[in-house]
């Protein structure tokens, strides 16, 4: 029926849009790099021993509970309570497991046994039953509340130890790192019971899906309270994000509100994490070696040696996480860290000359000092560049002042260095330290390791090139290159014209090298400075090696920082670097950041045709087919223009005034707006996949209610078509108010799942009927003419008592198949609570608070009357021609106030339902 009424330019673009968003969700589900974590294992069996809860607590919350995990010897150990460590909570997040906790808490049990339990940590963890917390924001607060019990009675099993604790850090995996950031917003919460928060892919701005109201109103709550209480609230915390592996929770939405970024909270994607530089996606988060061990040996160094706790002083736990999430200096933390360390000993100091040294380190018997007079490098050089491929924690650089060729003492410049995966390197710049004579690189004794010291001083012009990268419409077609002849130890690469999301290019990195015979290896650096989301890149040269670039935060506008490419190269090596534009990137950037919103669109194009529809219903007399009218009324222009009216008129003080006046919430687009989330053309993208993903639905639709009418034929004798059509039929009251019942007394969800099961019955049962009809048409032309006339004949202006015939069953066909494309989105959109429901059933009968139940108290009697409904009862109707004038705007309606909010999208659905119901009897 669907593919007749559409040509075949029209299916072609339909195809090619198939095509466009399949490469855009290749990108995100599948364009990132393997997984390069290491599995955390446990090295005996892990034990989750059941913390008992005061009864008054277990009845209130009967669904969670509260345990400690161990293994072995430990695990018997603390069977008998009271503890004697230092308490660490685990909050999992969406559908997530308590036992979840076994990773990170079996490494800091490892780390206690290396240094014989001078201090161990107790790792609690919370079992939420695995509630879809992120569809279903009903049960956030509830969690926030028995998280704060849980903290209240973990620090009652310290009572009477000598350093009992008077607070908890606490790990958030996902929506849990959000319910203990709500923990601050609750009346009776001392801010105290909290010493550090570290959140493990938590989307921090902005929920993933809104799909209910609870959801949007807990983050505005917690959000809006961190960002006006930023100067009272001096809890540390740590926002750790994923990157590009993590689909179910972008990055971007993990950095914590700008206010309190400044003061005691920092955010960082784990590709940046020095000694992780992975990305992972949002279950290997909790479990990725690399990154628990980093998070580990943090929670050691913020022991305070005094307290046995961790340390109060918020200083030294910036610094600490500093230390080991955003620059490591290749050293173990100290606190207060020696800056003038002895040169002395037998040690030989040979001077270095030249700019350029290499030094390559084998079975070394004596410690030596290579000491480089600045004075006459200051002249010619702006900077100094040092590496080494000996990656111990030792002091390896100093500064002497005022010396000639040894000193006994010299400043510490290895706390300025920074670590990467395969060497450690300090640049500096020698106008910074005027009152430095020489630098000392050390090379300790050393037996049967071998390691490479390179120094070399340049000026900077020479090491930074700038390369503009392809603009966006470029489609991959053109590309820029720079070509890198001089032989440096490294370069900077400035990327001009890139912050923006919408913007994602390949690089590609050439390397040809002469004359070496040993692997070399070169690392390349994505930094972006306005964030801490840098990549790392490591190559065997010579080699080719493609760098995927793009942003999961927007430049912002008062930041003039540049995007570099930093590449730690050979000297012996040719490097050739080409960038160009990806559109498929530029495709997974629109799904990755506006894929959520995509729903509203669809609505918003099927609502198009249906008023299409009711329209061509009240002009001519017949219904026409939904994929011609999807074609001729689902139009960009129908509804954008307004849409960027309005967010433009909003600008103007009246207009807002008058806006705020009429209680009307805020524009979708100016929410985006200030997140940096505006593509160009992005709502037209939307809108085309919108429309296409509207065809592809209603087509599946269409041939599921033929298949299903078709399996009606061959289990059971079909009816005829009706020969009176009756709207409210005995039974339809009785079917009405029971199922408003299971909606008042259960989950308005499941009410309105059975009545859209009742709905697609009456059009598979209408469509059998139709089935038969033809096919009794076909063996009986003459009766079935006779039959037509007949029915055509007695056809009465009385609503309640017209006769069917086979061209206004075949009307009525085409209608009923748009509204149940219609209302399957609508079945779609509630699901999240309806699971929900079904999951906790054995605790709760009724879903509280229900955010469907509004919605089902008005849909059941509407979608129960249209299930009745023929098009030859209502193409006579007054109030026709005013209902197929309201699907327009409240298209418009569901993209400018729905697609950031898509609880809001039913609200705007229901209208026109009801309006079609009523036209029954108007």
């Amino acid at each position: 029926m669907l593919l007749h009424s559409v040509n075949l330019w029209n299916l072609a673009f339909y195809a090619f849009m198939v095509f466009m968003a399949t490469l855009g969700l290749w990108d995100v589900f599948f364009g990132f790099e393997e997984n390069k974590c290491s599995m955390s294992y446990m090295f005996e069996y892990p034990e989750y021993q059941k913390i008992e809860l005061p009864k008054k607590l277990a009845k209130r919350y009967p669904a969670y509970e509260l345990y400690l995990y161990g293994e072995g010897s430990y695990a018997e150990e603390h069977k008998v309570l009271p503890l004697t460590g230092i308490p660490v909570l685990f909050l999992p997040g969406n559908a997530g497991s308590y036992k979840q906790v076994r990773s990170v808490g079996s490494i800091a049990l490892r780390k206690a046994e290396d240094i014989d339990f001078k201090y161990h940590f107790d790792f609690f963890s919370v079992n939420f039953n695995e509630e879809l917390v992120a569809l279903y924001g009903g049960s956030l607060q509830k969690q926030t509340k028995f998280v704060h019990e849980c903290i209240k009675t973990i620090l009652k099993l310290y009572k009477g130890q000598e350093f009992a604790p008077k607070s908890v850090a606490i790990i958030g995996h996902s929506m849990g790192g959000l319910v203990a950031r709500a923990l601050l917003t609750l009346k009776n919460f001392k801010q105290d019971l909290i010493n550090l928060l570290v959140t493990q892919a938590t989307p921090h701005v902005a929920p993933v899906m809104p799909l209910d109201r609870f959801i949007t109103d807990f983050y505005m709550t917690v959000n809006n309270y961190w960002i006006l209480n930023a100067r009272q609230i001096n809890l540390t915390t740590l926002s750790v994000a994923g990157g590009f592996r993590d689909y179910q929770v972008r990055s971007g939405l993990t950095f914590l509100p700008k206010l309190s970024h400044h003061t005691s909270a920092l955010s960082v994607v784990s590709s940046a994490v020095p000694k992780t530089w992975v990305s992972t996606d949002h279950l290997s988060i909790v479990w990725c070696k690399q990154l628990q061990l980093t998070t580990i040996r943090a929670f050691f160094d913020l022991i305070d040696a005094d307290t046995k706790q961790i340390t109060q002083n918020p200083k030294k736990k910036l610094s600490v996480l500093n230390h080991h999430f955003i620059r490591h200096p290749a050293k173990h933390f100290e606190e207060n860290p020696s800056i003038i360390s002895d040169l002395t000993g037998t040690s030989m100091w040979v001077p270095v000359k030249v700019s350029k040294w290499t030094y390559v380190a084998y079975n070394e018997s004596d410690k030596i000092y290579f000491t480089f007079p600045l004075a006459n490098h200051r002249k010619i050089y702006t900077h100094v560049h040092c590496q080494s491929t000996m990656l111990d924690t030792n002091s390896w650089i100093f500064g002497c002042i005022n010396s000639t060729s040894m000193c006994r003492q010299g400043v510490d410049l290895s706390w300025k260095a920074e670590l990467l995966p395969t060497i450690k390197f300090l640049t500096l710049r020698l106008q910074d330290y005027p009152s430095l004579s020489h630098l000392v690189v050390y090379v300790p004794s050393i037996h049967g390791s071998k390691f490479v010291v390179d120094c070399e001083f340049f000026k900077k012009e020479t090491r930074s090139i700038q390369l503009p990268v392809t603009h966006l419409f470029s489609f991959g077609l053109s590309s820029r290159k720079v070509i890198l002849n001089t032989s440096g130890l490294f370069y900077n690469i400035e990327l001009l014209n890139f912050g923006q999301i919408y913007q994602a290019f390949k690089i590609n990195v050439v390397s040809k090298c002469s004359g070496v015979k040993e692997e070399i290896t070169s690392i390349y650096k994505l930094h972006i400075p306005w964030s801490y989301e840098d990549s790392l890149t490591i190559a065997q040269v010579p080699s080719s090696t493609e760098i995927s670039v793009k942003l999961h935060i927007a430049q912002p506008d008062n930041d003039s920082h540049v995007a570099l490419l930093k590449m730690y190269t050979s000297s012996d090596c040719q490097y050739e670097v080409t960038v160009k534009t990806s559109f498929s990137q530029i495709l997974g950037q629109v799904v990755r950041f506006h894929g959520g919103a995509l729903p509203a669109y669809v609505i918003s194009s099927i609502l198009l045709a249906y008023g299409g529809q009711l329209y061509s219903l009240f002009s001519t007399g017949h219904c026409l087919e939904y994929a011609t009218l999807l074609d001729k009324e689902a139009k960009p222009y129908k509804v954008d223009p307004f849409v960027i009216m309005v967010k433009f008129l909003l600008g103007y003080k009246w207009f807002k005034e008058l806006w705020d006046m009429l209680l009307l919430p805020e524009l979708d687009a100016i929410v985006l707006t200030s997140q940096s989330m505006c593509f160009p053309l992005v709502s037209l993208i939307l809108f085309l996949f919108g429309t296409c993903t509207a065809y592809w639905g209603g087509l599946l639709s269409s041939t599921s209610v033929r298949l299903l009418s078709s399996l009606w034929l061959a289990l059971k004798r079909p009816s005829e078509l009706p020969k009176d059509i009756k709207i409210i039929s005995p039974d339809l009251p009785i079917l009405t108010i029971v199922l408003i019942l299971i909606s008042w007394t259960t989950c308005g969800a499941f009410a309105i799942l059975l009545t859209y099961l009742y709905y697609v019955f009456k059009i598979v049962h209408l469509q059998a009927s139709l089935t038969t009809f033809k096919n009794s048409q076909t063996v009986n032309p003459k009766h079935s003419r006779r039959s037509e006339k007949k029915s055509n004949h007695h056809k009465d202006s009385v609503v309640h008592h017209l006769r069917l015939s086979a061209s206004d069953a075949e009307d009525s066909l085409r209608m009923h198949s748009t509204l149940i494309n219609l209302l399957t989105w609508i079945v779609l959109l509630s699901m999240p609570s309806l699971i929900y429901w079904l999951k906790n059933l054995r605790y709760y009968f009724k879903l509280n608070p229900d955010p469907c139940k509004p919605l089902a108290f008005i849909l059941i009697p509407t979608m129960a009357i249209l299930g009745n409904t023929y098009t030859t009862s209502i193409k006579s109707s007054k109030l026709l021609k005013t209902t197929s004038q309201f699907p327009l705007p409240l298209a418009v309606g569901v993209i400018a106030f729905g697609s950031s909010h898509l609880y809001r999208v039913p609200c705007f659905v229901f209208i026109p339902l009801l309006l079609h119901a009523l036209c029954n009897f108007m």
